[in-house]
């Protein structure tokens, strides 16, 4: 697989294009632990920043959180400034969005991460030009695995996998089954390791870096089953 094989190109954010520094990460969840009288570990931190379990509200039962506490705490304490300055693009990708602008083709961003944090994201790695369209999920839009937020990116764009052939690139299972939902093929960067992670995320193709997109030779996994994880909650997933 490689990106000139393609009509148009859909993106995760977190996770896929960029990450945010471990210590903006670690002081947000002892922010988040102090209104809940909690404290995170910090393997269960990044389990739940980087979605490491699978579904995040199911992580977070099965630590004793309650999910309906736990996400507006965290949205509480997310400095969009302060995220903005210790999220970073990966290199990888920035090669990968160079070349998909070179071989051209409607381009969009479908992320979980909320429009508040986002966009200070997007405008300080300037990033914001590199999208025609930019879908942050909320009840409206509906939320990955299900095919709905990837779909309202698709309708902005002018584009139908019926017509054209298109891919969406993310590092959750999430993603995965909601490109494949969507009836895209499914891009999964591994940027944590299946060790960390305690498992093997299937798709069409599975990268360590994005930049093996440029000219193919990613590994291929033909397992269009689908489904995915449970409906997350607001802040679930990237």
């Amino acid at each position: 697989m490689a990106v000139a094989d393609y009509d148009f190109h859909l993106f995760d954010l977190d996770g896929t294009l960029v990450d945010a520094e471990w210590e903006y990460t670690r002081t947000v969840f002892d922010r988040v632990g102090d209104r809940l009288g909690r404290e995170f570990s910090d393997r269960e931190a990044r389990v739940l920043w980087h979605g490491l379990g699978g579904s995040r509200a199911e992580t977070l039962r099965g630590i004793g959180v309650d999910p309906d506490a736990f996400w507006p705490a965290f949205h509480a304490v997310e400095d969009p400034a302060a995220r903005a300055e210790a999220t970073y693009l990966h290199d990888d990708a920035a090669r990968l969005l160079d070349r998909v602008n070179e071989v051209g083709g409607p381009t969009g961003l479908v992320t979980h991460c909320q429009e508040f944090l986002a966009d200070p994201v997007l405008d300080r790695l300037d990033l914001g030009g590199r999208f025609d369209a930019v879908v942050c999920c909320t009840d409206e839009t509906g939320w990955k695995p299900a095919p709905d937020p990837i779909e309202v990116a698709m309708e902005a764009l002018g584009v139908d996998p019926g017509r054209g052939r298109g891919y969406y690139v993310g590092d959750g299972e999430s993603d995965v089954a909601a490109a494949w939902n969507a009836g895209l093929d499914a891009v999964h960067v591994e940027r944590v390791g299946h060790d960390e992670r305690g498992r093997c995320v299937l798709g069409d193709r599975r990268v360590s870096r994005l930049d093996e997109l440029i000219d193919g030779g990613a590994r291929g996994v033909a397992d269009r089953r689908g489904g995915g994880e449970g409906r997350p909650g607001p802040g679930d997933a990237s």
